[in-house]
Formats: C-alpha cells, sequence, structure tokens
C-alpha cells in the first residue's frame, strides 16, 4: 500500500471540541468553540488555545487575559455547534442557549454548568501565527461532575463521552470510550 502526498494543513484527528468562556469589562459573557487547543506542558499545568482576531472572543480574551476551556461531552453537540456558527457581537450564547453561567472560583469568566469539566484559566503569553493568535495559558483550577470520578480519582471517560472534532471533514464525533490499553503497560506485552 502506497502513501499519497497531501497538501500541509490542519489534519489532526481528532481534536477536542471545547467550548470557551470568557468576559472582560464592558463585554457581556461569552463563548467561542474551538478545536485549536492543546496541552503545552504539565507543570505548572498549561494549554494553549488559538483565536483568529476577527473573533469576538479574541479581543475579550486579550483584554481580560483569562477563560474557562468548558469540555464537552455528546450532549453538548447542539451547543457546541451554535456557539462556534454564531458571533457573540449579534448573540447572547448564554441565554440563547440557556446555558447556566456558573461563577468560576478564580477568573472573572463563568463556567459553562452544563459543560462536565471546566478548566480556569489565565493566560501566561500569547503568539501571532499566521491566521491566529496562541494564548498560552496556566489552569488554575479544574471542577468535574461529580459522577465523572471513579474511586481512584480518575475521570470515567466511558460516562464523559467526550465530543471531537474532525477538521478534514468539518464534522464532530463521538465514541472515543475503547480502551485499549495503558500508558507504560501496553508496550510490554
Amino acid at each position: 500500500m502506497g502513501k499519497v502526498q497531501l497538501k500541509p494543513q490542519t489534519l489532526l484527528i481528532p481534536l477536542p471540541a471545547v467550548m470557551v468562556s470568557c468576559m472582560a469589562e464592558g463585554y457581556e459573557p461569552n463563548i467561542i468553540t474551538i478545536s485549536w487547543i492543546g496541552i503545552v506542558c504539565s507543570t505548572p499545568p498549561m494549554l494553549s488555545i488559538s483565536v483568529t482576531p476577527q473573533r469576538y472572543s479574541h479581543n475579550i480574551i486579550k483584554k481580560s487575559g483569562q477563560f474557562v476551556v468548558n469540555l464537552t461531552s455528546e450532549k453538548n453537540l447542539k451547543e457546541t455547534d451554535f456557539c462556534g456558527t454564531k458571533s457573540g457581537r449579534d448573540t447572547n450564547k448564554f441565554s440563547e442557549l440557556g446555558l447556566m453561567a456558573v461563577q468560576s472560583n478564580i477568573v472573572e469568566a463563568p463556567m459553562i454548568g452544563e459543560c462536565p469539566i471546566n478548566l480556569e484559566c489565565e493566560v501566561k503569553q500569547s503568539h501571532v501565527l499566521g491566521t491566529h493568535e496562541m494564548f498560552i495559558a496556566e489552569i488554575l483550577a479544574v471542577h468535574a461532575d461529580e459522577d465523572l470520578i471513579m474511586q481512584d480519582g480518575r475521570i470515567d471517560i466511558d460516562k464523559l463521552q467526550p465530543l471531537t472534532y474532525c477538521t478534514a471533514a468539518r464534522e464532530y464525533r463521538g465514541g472515543l470510550t475503547k480502551m485499549m490499553g495503558r500508558y507504560g503497560d501496553t508496550a510490554k506485552k
């Protein structure tokens, strides 16, 4: 079987589909759907999100230096898509969707109550990279729905049913629940 060379593109499959909530003085709380997200450091725990300057949330994050990454599940599909296709300039997404804005413990931006996991983040630096600005942020607090926590403190991925996004097909996917092996054990077999 041969390989076919494709043009350079954003072809990581799958990516998490998250809703990022943000708030700054002079702005209503807003939500943006993002798949350009990734872990960048373990200690301290840090992640990055990338946002185009044209997006309404870009200026809010730039001004406040804070946001909440709200991990989504299959149950959040409609809201995730809506928040990725409607602008906060024209729509109050919390009100329109009936989403619960839950006060965060550390940052000003609200958490989304309907999302199973919420990461309170503070921007440490940013870099303009072509069409997007990458915000590198420290994760200051993590909140998870109680029913997702197993006895050993880990998240039950089967219960979470994470929602993902596939850039090549421009579609959301679920079903990441089939456990194939454990880190460090699988290579020993």
